[in-house]
């Protein structure tokens, strides 16, 4: 699940500032390919030929999807390029099947050159017309999801087109009240976009050219140049110092795709997934600078820094796409122990009734593979760790014990099985078919069942990977139940391959490529993939399926079955439960005013994905934002005089399901 998103592309140019006028020379700077892209080209698509699960055909196919990739990455709001490019461009479409025999790059520079030049000339139009200064008393509106607006004809479309969106970037600061010149604001915006533009390496075009063409296979399958392999890595070994965040990037803006359970945002609650970033600071005192259009490399770059030291974010809510924030945040490490099983006892009112809850939460599936190897017998793994929280909960005699899985991404395969076996006995776990067709049943071969109790798991939009197979084991063996939002989908399994383990040019460092060799499939012989598991008590989720999960790329590999694995259903969840569980459930959410709460929260998340066009008129804007704001605080003041601000509603059903089972 933690693909590395590297789709923003930025101009290179060289240019002097006159601070007093506000006025940018700048002198081009083309980029060109390097020697050793073409080496790099090939051998990473000969890979994917040969070794990628889907064994993709190379063909004209292939070549379309790769050219609008391409095309999307480097402008995915249409907001630089002229329909007179796209028509230059066509002349490409169909060949980059062909070039591969003979390592041609060349296109890939001739568009981002032409990009370059476009956004160099956007800059330029920018900076001219908020010196003008802006109306905020138009009566039109701007169109603020532009993937799939017509190209602009011609210049004047374009600068009409730009027109509007500089009004709206100012307007956005200007009514939410926290900038009291927000035309100065956005004209640092620009200026800093030029800076960081002059830092593009042609390193940085081929990576995002190799992307475009890779992803296309699936969403898990990348290129990573040297500088970003070394920087996976370094992040892979949960040694990075930061907020503990995954971004993305969404159109121009830098975007939270997942928070990471123990880190400085997750501790804060404050930054959710689906907010975008749209300024950072050194601290609270520093100037914030804002990072809309630039790399997602270079916004991480300025969020990370030492532990101990402050960091603010400007970000605009995805619940709140019409208003700003700012949080402090301070920068911490995410290590083991902040990721490793945690459990509290919890005590929930059900119908009248007190239940007694062991609650184990688990950020990741993990192992100390060093200290393991080394042959440390105290050494830190999810199956080791929960054993011992377990064996707590039973002396406090819990009714039930939950395994909470939310936000939890993947990790260790092996984990997940072992993890599986503390609750059944000896059996099979996951299915994995490989790219030559061949298929390996993974068994729990441990006898024992440590815990029998009353089970249920927890699990959302962000359960991925090595979750999905244990949330998928327990409900298939119907060993528990589980609850909360259908998940991830992620049921694909990934190899780093090293270019230079295999060529050698000129002692050129070739960089990366991270290829999908296998998938999972449930011991029922349903894949994991694309579907993920869809909970016995399912709970719709604010976070729409085509925005978060396999199901946000077109190039998901596809949903799947095998032939089932041998194996016995256990009798602690019988069929005929589970559907009595389900009516009642329904029954129990009619009447449940926190459920509508819920469903309240999903509307909105709607309402923000769907809107279209914001109006440019401060008066109309201005309305439209206070009146969301009064709505929010009356409806978070009448949650605080029911008592039930910010509850856990599935936690809380699942400790009504623990008392079913008893």
């Amino acid at each position: 699940m933690h693909k590395l998103y590297l789709s923003t592309a930025i101009a290179i140019v060289s240019f002097t500032t006159a601070c007093a006028s506000d006025t940018t020379q700048v002198k081009l700077k083309p980029l060109q390919p390097e020697e050793h892209h073409q080496i790099a080209f090939q051998t990473s698509l000969q890979f994917v030929a040969s070794y990628h699960y889907a064994k993709p055909t190379i063909n004209d196919s292939f070549s379309t999807r790769a050219f609008d990739e391409y095309i999307q990455n480097l402008d995915p709001s249409r907001v630089y390029f002229l329909d007179s490019d796209l028509r230059n461009f066509e002349q490409y479409r169909y060949q980059i099947d062909d070039y591969v025999f003979n390592g041609n790059v060349e296109p890939a520079f001739t568009i981002f050159n032409t990009y370059q030049q476009r956004l160099n000339d956007r800059i330029q139009y920018s900076l001219a017309y908020l010196n003008k200064g802006i109306a905020f008393n138009r009566t039109d509106s701007f169109q603020v999801d532009r993937e799939r607006a017509q190209w602009c004809r011609n210049v004047n479309e374009l600068n009409a087109l730009w027109e509007q969106k500089l009004t709206y970037e100012c307007l956005l600061l200007k009514v939410n009240g926290k900038d009291t010149n927000s035309t100065e604001t956005i004209k640092k915006r620009y200026l800093n976009l030029l800076k960081f533009a002059g830092k593009t390496k042609s390193e940085d075009v081929f990576q995002l050219y190799m992307n475009a063409i890779l992803e296309t296979t699936d969403p898990h399958t990348n290129y990573f140049s040297p500088r970003t392999a070394e920087d996976f890595n370094q992040s892979m070994s949960l040694s990075l110092e930061g907020i503990g965040a995954q971004l993305q990037t969404e159109n121009e803006y830098t975007k939270i795709r997942e928070i990471i359970k123990g880190g400085p945002a997750d501790k804060s609650k404050k930054l959710f997934a689906g907010d975008k970033i749209i300024g950072v600071a050194q601290g609270k005192d520093s100037d914030v600078v804002n990072v809309v259009d630039w790399r997602i490399d270079d916004v991480v770059s300025l969020i990370r820094g030492k532990k101990g030291t402050s960091v603010r974010l400007q970000i605009i809510p995805a619940s709140e796409p019409n208003t700003t924030k700012y949080i402090d945040l301070v920068r911490d490490k995410i290590m083991l122990e902040d990721q490793s099983a945690k459990s509290a006892v919890k005590t929930i009112d059900v119908d009248g009734k007190k239940v007694t809850l062991g609650v184990i939460t688990l950020p990741t599936f993990y192992i100390d593979f060093a200290a393991q190897q080394r042959g440390d017998r105290n050494y830190k793994s999810t199956t080791r760790d929960v054993k011992k929280l377990i064996e707590e909960l039973k002396s406090s005699k819990v009714d039930g014990i939950v395994i909470d899985l939310r936000n939890n991404g993947g990790g260790s395969l092996q984990e997940a099985i072992e993890l599986t076996g503390l609750f059944m006995s000896t059996g099979p776990v996951v299915q994995v078919r490989n790219a030559d067709g061949t298929v390996s049943v993974k068994n729990d071969y441990d006898k024992d069942i440590f815990y029998n109790g009353p089970l249920t798991v927890l699990v959302n939009r962000f359960s991925a990977s090595a979750s999905e197979i244990f949330a998928a084991a327990i409900q298939d063996y119907g060993r528990g139940v589980v609850l909360g939002e259908r998940t991830f989908g992620k049921g694909t399994v990934q190899n780093m391959v090293d270019l230079n383990e295999f060529i050698q040019y000129n002692g050129k460092k070739l960089g990366q490529v991270k290829l999908t060799i296998a998938k999972f499939y449930r011991i029922t012989g349903g894949s994991t993939q694309h579907k993920g598991v869809t909970p016995d008590i399912e709970f719709p989720s604010i976070y729409a399926a085509d925005k978060f999960g396999e199901d946000a790329s077109k190039y998901a590999l596809p949903w799947d079955s095998i032939p089932s694995a041998t194996y016995a259903t256990s009798l602690n969840v019988s069929s005929n439960l589970l559907n009595q569980l389900k009516v009642k459930h329904k029954q129990r959410m009619q009447a449940s005013a926190e459920y509508g709460y819920l469903l309240e929260d999903i509307a909105l998340f709607e309402k923000a994905d769907n809107e279209q066009y914001v109006t440019l008129n401060e008066g109309k804007l201005q309305t439209e934002t206070n009146q969301e704001a009064d709505a929010k605080k009356a409806r978070e003041q009448q949650r605080k005089k029911n008592n039930k601000e910010g509850v856990d509603l599935i936690l809380e059903e699942s400790a009504w399901v623990i008392r079913q089972l008893n």
